[in-house]
Parts: C-alpha cells; sequence; structure tokens
C-alpha cells in the first residue's frame, strides 16, 4: 500500500508541473490576482493528494483540479472580509458576487483559453516593476511549478531568502494594480525584454552555475527551454522569441559533453562533438530559420543563435568558421554594447585572426569597472598570454580569475590552467 501511494505521489507531483501554470494562468485570468490564483492552485493540489490515493488520479486531472480550486475560490468569496469590501464597493451583495464568480468559473472550464491565459500569465510574472531576482523566483514558481526549495537549491541560496522574494513580489504586483493582460505597443515590446531576459538569466545559470559545486544544472536549462518553447508558441510572429529558444536549444545540446566523468569542466574546443544532441541542434537550426524567415534585422538573441549555430555546423572544432563568428559578433557590439560582448568578440577575434589580435582588444577593457570582479576576463586573458608564450604573466592571470569565480568547478580549472601555463613546455589549453 505504501508503494501505491509513493506512486501515486510521484503520479500528483508529475501532474502538477504540467499542470499548474494553464491551472493559475486560468485561476489568475478570473480572480485577477496572481497569489490568490497560486493559493487556490494550492488549495485544490491538498485536496488532490488527500483524495488521489483513495480514489485512484482522474482522468482529465487538469480538469478535476480547476473544479475543485472553483469551489474554494467561491468559499472564498463567501467568507473573505477583503473581497466582501470590494463587493461592497461595486454594489453587489454576497449572493450576487458568488452567482458571478460561478458564471465565469463555468465559462472559464468550457472555453481554451490556455494560450491566452499562460501568456498574460508569463508577461505579469516577468513585470518590470519587480527586481530580476524576484521575476525569475516567481515565474518558475508558477510557470515552472517549482517548489521554493527546488528553486533555492538551483540557485544556491536559502529558502526564506526564495520565499521573501516571491511574497514580496506578489505584494508590488498586488499593489500596482498591474492588469491581467498583454500589454500592446511599447510596453508589449518592452515586457517582451524582460520575459526573455528572465527566461535566458534561467538558462544560463543552469548552462554554466556562478557558483557551487556543479559546473552545470541541466534541470535549470530543461525549465528554461520548456518556457521558451512555450512562449514561441504563443506568439510565433516575435523573432527574437524564436532567437531565444534557437539559442538555448543548440547551446542545451551542448551539456552532455561539458563535463567530464568527474564532473569536471570540458571546454569548448576540447569537447568531444559525437556527444552533442543533434536532435536539439536541428530544433534549434530550425528555431532560428522561424526567426530569420520572420524578416528584418536578427536582434541580439537571434545574433548569439547564428553564433551558436556555427559552432554547431562544424563537425570539428579546427572547422569552425571563426571569421563568420568574429562579425556576428561584431554586429551584436552594435547592437548591443556592452563590455561582456566585447570579451567575446575579443576571444573570437584572437580564434580567427591571432591571439595578439584579440589580446589587444582584451587589454582595452582592462579597466572597465563592471568587469573587475568578472572572472572570465583574466582568464581570457591569461589564455591569450599562454598562445603568445607569455607563460608567467599568463600563470598569474588564470590565478586571478581562480580568486574571482564563486564556482568550485571553475576554480580547479583555472589553478590547473594557471599551473600548466607556468609550465613552458606545456601546451596551452583553449578556453573558448
Amino acid at each position: 500500500m505504501a508503494d501505491s501511494t509513493t506512486d501515486i505521489h510521484r503520479t500528483i507531483d508529475a501532474v502538477w508541473r504540467i499542470e499548474s501554470a494553464r491551472l493559475i494562468a486560468s485561476l489568475a485570468r478570473i480572480v485577477r490576482d496572481v497569489g490568490l490564483a497560486e493559493d487556490l492552485a494550492q488549495d485544490a493540489l491538498v485536496i488532490a493528494l488527500e483524495r488521489w490515493p483513495q480514489t485512484g488520479i482522474p482522468d482529465n486531472p487538469g480538469a478535476w483540479l480547476m473544479a475543485t480550486a472553483k469551489h474554494r475560490a467561491i468559499d472564498r468569496v463567501r467568507r473573505n472580509a477583503t473581497l466582501e469590501r470590494k463587493v461592497e464597493v461595486l454594489g453587489r451583495n454576497i449572493e450576487e458576487q458568488q452567482a458571478l464568480a460561478e458564471e465565469e468559473f463555468d465559462r472559464a472550464m468550457e472555453s481554451d483559453n490556455f494560450g491566452d491565459d499562460l501568456l498574460r500569465l508569463i508577461f505579469i510574472a516577468c513585470h518590470p516593476a519587480l527586481s530580476r531576482e524576484a521575476r525569475v523566483a516567481l515565474t518558475l514558481r508558477l510557470l515552472g511549478g517549482l517548489t521554493t526549495g527546488e528553486i533555492a537549491r538551483a540557485f544556491l541560496i536559502s529558502e526564506s531568502t526564495v520565499a521573501q522574494r516571491i511574497v514580496r513580489a506578489k505584494r508590488t504586483l498586488s499593489e500596482a494594480r498591474v492588469p491581467f493582460e498583454v500589454p500592446q505597443g511599447a510596453e508589449r515590446d518592452q515586457r517582451l525584454s524582460s520575459v526573455l531576459e528572465v527566461i535566458y538569466l534561467v538558462f544560463n545559470e543552469g548552462y554554466s552555475a556562478s557558483s557551487g559545486d556543479d559546473w552545470v544544472r541541466p534541470a535549470l536549462c530543461e525549465d528554461a527551454l520548456r518556457l521558451g518553447r512555450i512562449l514561441a508558441a504563443l506568439a510565433p510572429e516575435e523573432p527574437e522569441v524564436h532567437g531565444l529558444v534557437a539559442l538555448m536549444e543548440i547551446q542545451a545540446s551542448r551539456l552532455r559533453a561539458r563535463v567530464g566523468p568527474r564532473g569536471q569542466p570540458v571546454l569548448l574546443m576540447d569537447q568531444n562533438r559525437a556527444r552533442w544532441d543533434r536532435l536539439l541542434i536541428n530544433r534549434g537550426l530550425a528555431a532560428l530559420t522561424r526567426a530569420e524567415a520572420l524578416g528584418g534585422a536578427l536582434g541580439p538573441y537571434a545574433l548569439q543563435a547564428a553564433i551558436a549555430a556555427c559552432h554547431a555546423r562544424a563537425l570539428t572544432a579546427e572547422a569552425t568558421n571563426w571569421e563568420r563568428i568574429a562579425a556576428l559578433y561584431d554586429a551584436l557590439a552594435e547592437l548591443l554594447p556592452s563590455p561582456v560582448v566585447e570579451l567575446n568578440r575579443a576571444v573570437a577575434v584572437a580564434m580567427a585572426y591571432g591571439p595578439a589580435a584579440g589580446l589587444e582588444l582584451v587589454d582595452a577593457l582592462a579597466d572597465e569597472p563592471s568587469l573587475q570582479s568578472y572572472p572570465f576576463l583574466p582568464a581570457v586573458r591569461g589564455d591569450l598570454l599562454a598562445k603568445l608564450g607569455r607563460h608567467r604573466e599568463a600563470s598569474a592571470e588564470f590565478q586571478r580569475a581562480a580568486s574571482l569565480t564563486q564556482n568550485a568547478r571553475d576554480r580547479e580549472l583555472l589553478l590547473e590552467r594557471a599551473d600548466v601555463s607556468g609550465d613552458p613546455n606545456m601546451r596551452s589549453v583553449g578556453l573558448v
């Protein structure tokens, strides 16, 4: 019996991951409050945990959860003092409000507005009124179906910190009276940029963990990819959405090859490309084609996807078209000027035209304030110095980079590079 109950709980967990975002999105449209919508969805989940082990999993779990949430919501209408005050302001009595709520829920369950509801929820969870950290936490909670503990473990922060961010985010949205709708015009463009940023932040933390003992966290990449694919289906005419999906699909294709048997980092030029996932690469290239087909100049994500595609199309590291990559970074630097983009452009220039050309660009960034604690700057400089035979200087740069990183695997790799560079008889291994 215990095993059977455990299996049902696992099934419920899987159902929740699949249905929670759609459930919360539909509820939020009706009750106009993201926090209340999540509470109602969680109430329905608790009831499922109590009942399904005895009754079995219903044929349509999502509809069951929605119906249960409906009844919980109507109960709240009866007893919630805050809603009573809202009713009084509107000049309706409790019975009238209850009848309206029942009608609204019935319409929601009969209609197929899940796509629109999800799109609205994505735009709300990533509202620019929230801090970047709050947007990430709320997105993973509402759309990724992750628990507070799972989010905390993913980003190596305390559960209380995550919980506070989520509570503050809900309060901010409520106090700002953010409408449950997809924005239009210039506001839509601004909000879409925020949505894409949040999804890519989640992906990047999985692809190259900023701290902790693991170099990659594939589960976060999977969450971001799922969100990106949902968004691409909901906003098919947005080229940058397809550009982001293309970028994530292609980068995710390398995950298995990015770590060695002991979890140690394997750099791009040293990866076994036979281990790259060709299905993800093909999906990424198809998404990039869709972005290009929509017309206009490529945006930042599509340009980065085009760079990733150059690597994906090269069957060997030596076959990489670095001149093309350098040109794409030139375009990216014009469109999205930033020190980090310039640093990556320097790497591409070094690979295309020699380490001296790349080092000149890197040295021009030496005094950039935003890069003073960025470990990739001394790491790149160390790699280029090593290739130029300036081994002692290279070793010092790798040691500095190791002192700046918060990731244990990165630190091990950089200290190893420092040791290798300190011996002029050892060959330098490319960082890129």
